[in-house]
């Protein structure tokens, strides 16, 4: 009897792994363009009007306050809603339990699926910059390191609330809609209907600890040369490590 010795997955399966995964984004034609669409939209719709306001340090409103709400609704829409929904499908269908069978891990489809989405997001953030450049005159952060950091923050905040989702959604469908309430709930306390000097004073500070707050204005902070809020990356911080606890706990690969 012929003995197969198993061997772990080597570049070559990760890549494959990948490229599959990429062809399933793109498959998704509703989660490909609406987390690019949608924010690319609003800010042209805001553009105009906001590139003549100056705030300071040669930056206007539109690098300031609307190129930040733009690129944190990219990176919350794609860590809270896409990925996610894709887990579950995968949860759902059995791919994990097939995969943790198999010499590859059910992990691989994770990493791989993280990896696909943050090209879609790093996508979506360069399609908006490069237009509100070449269209609208915007401008780069005053500190680009610190924005660069605020980002990675970010990244990492959104994707841990995503994998929670992840981790307590039972099927595809209801991992879109536990997505879009927190999107929405998020985005409702940190700034994206409008400033939050409209909300209450309590809420108002709730929702710059949050991370779609703690994101916008931190970004903010960064494009206009000032100090980032200390509480909005113990913000990001948090959320971040809470997120990726509560998910290994509670994620289930059947």
């Amino acid at each position: 009897m012929t003995e197969v010795t198993a061997r772990r997955p080597g570049p070559a399966a990760w890549l494959t792994l990948a490229r599959c995964e990429a062809k399933m984004v793109v498959r998704d034609t509703a989660g490909l363009v609406v987390p690019i669409g949608l924010p690319l939209l609003i800010m042209i719709m805001n553009a105009s009007a906001a590139g003549d306001q100056q705030v300071g340090n040669g930056r206007s409103a539109l690098d300031v306050f609307v190129l930040p709400l733009v690129f944190t609704i990219v990176l919350a829409s794609i860590g809270i809603i896409n990925m996610p929904s894709f887990l579950a499908y995968y949860r759902r269908t059995g791919v994990l339990r097939r995969l943790a069978v198999t010499p590859a891990s059910p992990a691989m489809v994770l990493v791989a699926q993280l990896a696909v989405s943050l090209v879609q997001a790093v996508l979506g953030i360069g399609v908006a910059f490069a237009v509100a450049v070449l269209a609208f005159g915007a401008k780069p952060p005053v500190d680009v390191g610190v924005a660069l950091g605020v980002g990675a923050l970010a990244v990492a905040a959104m994707y841990g609330l995503g994998m929670v989702v992840a981790s307590v959604a039972p099927t595809p469908n209801s991992a879109v809609a536990i997505g879009l309430i927190g999107f929405f709930a998020l985005g409702a306390v940190g700034g994206m209907f409008g400033s939050t000097n409209a909300l209450p004073d309590p809420v108002a500070q709730v929702g710059s600890w949050l991370p779609f707050g703690a994101t916008v204005e931190a970004l903010s902070a960064a494009w206009v040369g000032a100090s980032v809020d200390a509480s909005n990356l113990v913000g990001l911080v948090v959320t971040a490590v809470v997120g990726t606890v509560v998910a290994t706990v509670f994620f289930r690969w059947n």
